[in-house]
């Protein structure tokens, strides 16, 4: 093989390596930026690309994804002069491929110092406690001061958050104390509540106690009440029908002994008695009269004869009586 052979083949490995090389695929998320003779060209996109050889070059590749960076621990000063460590976590992504290469030399630096120094100024105008329990509202300062900022470097930061606040050891030690007497405060508040709470249970089970013996005493007497008056009716009711019934067979008794003398006349007119008869009959009546209480006798003419006498003793035995 001579010599021009062996110079074809290396022109030829040498084009094939440059046109290799000149052939450029850019992956999805990702934008390179392409300079020609060392000025910005163009910003190739997610596809297939060709560069010119030994004149355009790729100065950049940069990736559209969210990244998340975790900078290391800061000191800073609150209001009330207490020294802490603060390390914060930055949630940003590139949305401006050539302001991010060409906006700052080195974006990561850049925003690591700048969070740095906003956190500073944010921590300065605040006390320990509020720094404490505001980490949502220097969350939300932070990631504003931020955007603004780097918005100029093609990076928009989405998110900021303060990872780790850490104070010094005898502060936390101090606060150690003061949350355990705090815990002590609110557990003799809840014993205090407690013990109120049980004893105003007490107290009105008690009075609902007095409440309903009260009320059953008072139903009893009301019952107890109406139970003597029920039986006060029935003993009236009892005594009226008794008075009822006597003064209906007293009734019945008359009406019997009426009737019966009615019947014992007629059957004295029916018989037409003699006129010794009457007088005999008259003369026992008489003697029945006589057997009374009572001290004057009125005698039928027809027999004052022989009443007169009868009349004589039953005047003296009654004055004698008297």
């Amino acid at each position: 093989m001579d010599v021009f052979a062996i110079i074809v083949i290396l022109v030829i490995i040498f084009l094939l390596i440059v046109i290799i090389r000149s052939v450029c695929i850019v992956p999805q998320a990702h934008v390179f930026v392409v300079e020609r003779l060392g000025k910005f060209q163009d910003e190739w996109e997610t596809g297939l690309h060709v560069l010119v050889p030994f004149v355009d070059r790729i100065a950049g590749r940069v990736s559209l994804k969210e990244k998340v960076v975790d900078f290391k621990p800061q000191p800073v000063i609150t209001k009330d002069n207490v020294t802490m460590q603060i390390d914060t976590v930055v949630f940003y992504q590139v949305t401006d491929a050539k302001q991010y290469i060409y906006g700052v030399e080195r974006p990561l630096a850049a925003i690591e110092n700048l969070s740095a120094t906003t956190l500073r100024n944010i921590i300065g105008e605040m006390e320990l406690d509020a720094t404490l329990t505001s980490r949502d509202v220097i969350n939300t300062k932070i990631t504003s001061i931020l955007d603004q900022a780097t918005d100029r470097w093609g990076i928009k930061v989405n998110r900021v958050e303060l990872k780790n606040i850490l104070p010094p050891r005898e502060i936390q030690d101090a606060m150690e104390k003061q949350m355990k007497a705090e815990r002590e405060r609110r557990e003799k508040i809840l014993q205090a509540e407690g013990d109120k709470k049980s004893q105003v249970l007490v107290a009105e089970g008690e009075k609902e106690s007095q409440i309903l013996r009260a009320e059953a005493k008072k139903q009893a007497q009301i019952l107890e009440a109406e139970a003597e008056k029920q039986a006060m009716i029935l003993r009236a009711d009892a005594v009226r029908e008794q008075k009822v019934l006597e003064a209906t067979g007293e009734a019945k008794a008359i009406e019997m002994v009426q009737q019966a003398l009615a019947e014992s006349l007629v059957k004295l007119n029916q018989a037409n008695p003699s006129e010794r008869v009457i007088q005999l009959k008259s003369l026992e009546s008489l003697a029945k009269v006589a057997d009374g209480k009572s001290t004057k006798i009125i005698i039928p003419s027809e027999i004052q004869g022989l009443a007169g006498l009868a009349a004589g003793i039953k005047g003296v035995m009654s004055d004698s009586d008297k």
